[in-house]
């Protein structure tokens, strides 16, 4: 395996490896302190959650018609990707769609009835910004393959359901089709396997050191902290206002004394109903959002998780218990886990290039919906719109618009500016 070594190279300092390596021999002596701390609004890291639901299912849209070779596709194609868009279930999938006319461009098509029927393509500014995504993506190949071993790393078997991997890939840059484009590469690293419930899942095959160190260890010997018996403590800050009381700041002060326990170490000598156990399961956490590109996920990505990573029943109770290390962002109908000390208000601290790519997607985005709010996207008369036939969809399995979302004629007439704010 010396040619997976040399690929990644020698990312750690040996010094690293004594951090990661050092045993944690200590009596367990603390139980589980029963504190509960306040959740308190926090508006910056509630800006930072805004928009991403929107932003994420445009973006799966655009990989979805960019797979495609005419890049031209029907609503009833789309929708079959629906799932995956976490939209609101009564939003309709070509409303939302033409919220964002300088991303997607609409033409009808003619299905194998010959029935008119909505149909999207991408306008040139999102064809331009999508190649240079692919580009970041392509420049990030060594990243996106250590993101994606070190996941597989945290779990007990080295192993996760191609389902659970799905949930995160957007929080982790991983490419739209990075079981395609990523893991075939890789055939004496990662393997497709059979799962005993007869799902897909994706399998560690290699194990290699260099990559077994936290970021919470990195951080350590970079700062050059001195630490006694690895009880490393985790950057804590609240929301301005929080007003921690005495009791708690106490038991926060001891609880982060504690020793520190490797996410990629057994902890199965561990007893769940102590602080110490406590401290590993919020080091699991903290660990896993270093690496998504944007320090945050959904609560429910995570849910899931309890088993892959050996952690206990109610084991998210430590986002509510810690609001110093993760914030709960209740933006957009459902709980994002936001790791705090990744940002400087709405600013995230150290981005990471495709970080800079979904931005570019965002300000195009407010930019379509603003102009399509003023008035300046008319709906085109049928003269003015294109007919794409269907010879140049031919091949493709379009059958018909029964697969749609709804009534495809009524959605499509229906194209008003009004219909499609937010």
């Amino acid at each position: 395996m010396r040619w997976f070594k040399g690929f990644f190279g020698r990312t750690a300092s040996s010094r690293f490896l004594c951090e990661c390596q050092r045993g944690v021999n200590y009596q367990q002596k603390f139980g589980l302190v029963n504190v509960k701390l306040k959740w308190v609004k926090d508006k910056s890291l509630d800006a930072v959650v805004a928009g991403e639901r929107d932003l994420r299912a445009a973006c799966i849209l655009v990989s979805v018609i960019s797979s495609v070779s005419h890049h031209f596709v029907p609503i009833y194609h789309l929708s079959r990707h629906r799932g995956q868009l976490n939209l609101p279930q009564d939003l309709k999938l070509s409303t939302f769609i033409r919220k964002y006319p300088t991303i997607f461009h609409e033409s009808p098509v003619l299905d194998s009835g010959g029935t008119r029927v909505p149909a999207f393509g991408l306008t040139p500014e999102a064809v331009d910004l999508h190649e240079e995504e692919l580009n970041v993506i392509q420049q990030s190949q060594k990243d996106i393959l250590e993101r994606l071993c070190k996941l597989l790393m945290l779990t007990k078997d080295k192993t996760l359901p191609l389902q659970t991997i799905d949930q995160l890939k957007w929080d982790m840059g991983l490419p739209y089709d990075y079981q395609h484009s990523a893991v075939p590469n890789h055939p004496g690293l990662l393997s497709m396997v059979h799962l005993p419930d007869d799902r897909l899942g994706l399998k560690l095959l290699f194990w290699d050191d260099h990559l077994a160190v936290s970021q919470l260890q990195k951080n350590s010997v970079l700062q050059q902290k001195e630490t006694d018996n690895n009880r490393l403590a985790f950057p804590v800050r609240f929301t301005r206002g929080f007003g921690l009381k005495r009791k708690c700041m106490k038991w926060l002060e001891k609880w982060q004394m504690l020793p520190y326990t490797s996410p990629y170490t057994d902890a199965s000598h561990l007893d769940p109903r102590t602080d110490v156990s406590e401290k590993r399961i919020v080091g699991v956490f903290h660990e896993l959002l270093h690496l998504t590109i944007q320090k945050k996920t959904e609560r429910n990505n995570v849910s899931n998780l309890r088993k892959p990573l050996s952690l206990p029943q109610k084991f998210t109770k430590v986002f509510e218990r810690h609001p110093g290390i993760f914030y709960i962002s209740k933006k957009g109908d459902t709980q994002t886990i936001v790791l705090r000390e990744a940002y400087d208000h709405q600013q995230l601290l150290q981005k990471h290039p495709l970080v800079e790519i979904r931005e570019k997607y965002k300000t195009l985005m407010i930019k379509g919906f603003l102009d399509k709010s003023r008035g300046l996207y008319k709906k085109k008369t049928d003269a003015d719109q294109e007919l794409i036939c269907n010879d140049r969809l031919s091949g493709i399995g379009y059958s018909s618009e029964l697969e749609s979302d709804g009534n495809l004629l009524s959605e499509y007439d229906s194209d008003d500016p009004a219909q499609c704010a937010s």
